[in-house]
């Protein structure tokens, strides 16, 4: 039924089908009270009480149609799907990036339409995307079907989809992952994200390291109207250096500063600060957020 309901959501107009999506948000958040306090405490906490209250329902709404837009990015055909990117700003730093001749990771978070830019790419040269399983296993083969197509390649979290990304970075092309997610226990660092200890996935920042690799900050906002989408790219504010822990505290700066731009298309209703099992946040994590 979920796949079902998956594809025929596919075959509406984008811009009904985010009407829909800001119907749903708003649905969500009045029958959830643990999302409802979830989206506002994270929204509070990372941006103040002022801009929270100036902003939350904007952030119902768009969340919502994050939600609902991902079977049409997924599923109709690729070339409708890049033809919705209408503005790009910052392409110049790809072409610089492939002047080097090296690999190129791009980082996203959860931000707009966060699909759009690895489909996007991907009509230009392969890409890599790391992925991990949707909750509902009746979804994996629609969801894997929309993200590997044409020049896109899957890469699960995992050892395994490790090797994947750094074969295909050693191979001069390009990467894609969103690393503001919780990864397992054992694969991350508890590091600060929007001054708060979070624990933060290390991959982004190890495979920055590898030998000629540019690393590029994208993010795709999602124009009013469903007139479609306006992808962002840009290189590091500051240099990304230091051990690995250092760049990882650094990829979080730079994901706030994106985030920042656009505050209501961010996906504040995630349980980023939870807890996996076994690793918690150290004394040196918790003096450093003094």
């Amino acid at each position: 039924m979920a796949s079902l309901i998956f594809s025929f959501l596919a075959h509406l107009p984008l811009p009904l089908l985010q009407r829909i999506g800001f119907l749903a948000g708003w649905l969500t958040y009045a029958l959830s009270p643990s999302y409802r306090r979830r989206l506002r405490a994270n929204l509070e906490h990372a941006l103040g009480a002022e801009v929270a209250n100036r902003i939350w329902r904007r952030v119902v709404g768009e969340t919502g149609k994050q939600a609902l837009e991902l079977p049409w990015v997924l599923l109709r055909p690729q070339e409708e799907v890049v033809a919705k990117v209408v503005k790009v700003s910052g392409w110049e730093h790809v072409e610089a990036a492939e002047a080097t001749g090296g690999g190129i990771l791009f980082i996203t978070p959860h931000l707009g339409c966060f699909e759009i830019a690895a489909q996007y790419f991907s009509r230009h040269k392969p890409i890599t995307v790391l992925y991990r399983a949707p909750k509902k296993a009746v979804l994996q083969p629609v969801i894997n079907a929309g993200r590997s197509r044409g020049n896109m390649r899957l890469a699960p979290a995992d050892v395994g989809g490790v090797r994947r990304l750094i074969k295909a970075l050693r191979a001069r092309e390009a990467v894609g992952m969103l690393p503001d997610q919780v990864p397992g226990s054992g694969e991350g660092a508890w590091l600060p994200f929007f001054g708060r200890p979070a624990y933060t996935m290390t991959l982004a920042a190890r495979l920055s390291e590898v030998a000629g690799v540019t690393t590029i900050f994208a993010w795709a906002e999602r124009l009013p109207g469903g007139q479609g989408f306006h992808l962002h790219l840009r290189p590091p504010l500051q240099p990304l250096e230091g051990d690995v822990e250092t760049r990882t505290a650094a990829i979080n700066r730079e994901m706030e500063a994106q985030i920042r731009d656009n505050p209501a298309q961010y996906l504040w209703g995630y349980n980023r600060y939870k807890r996996p099992r076994g690793p918690s946040p150290s004394s040196a994590t918790r003096e450093n957020q003094a």
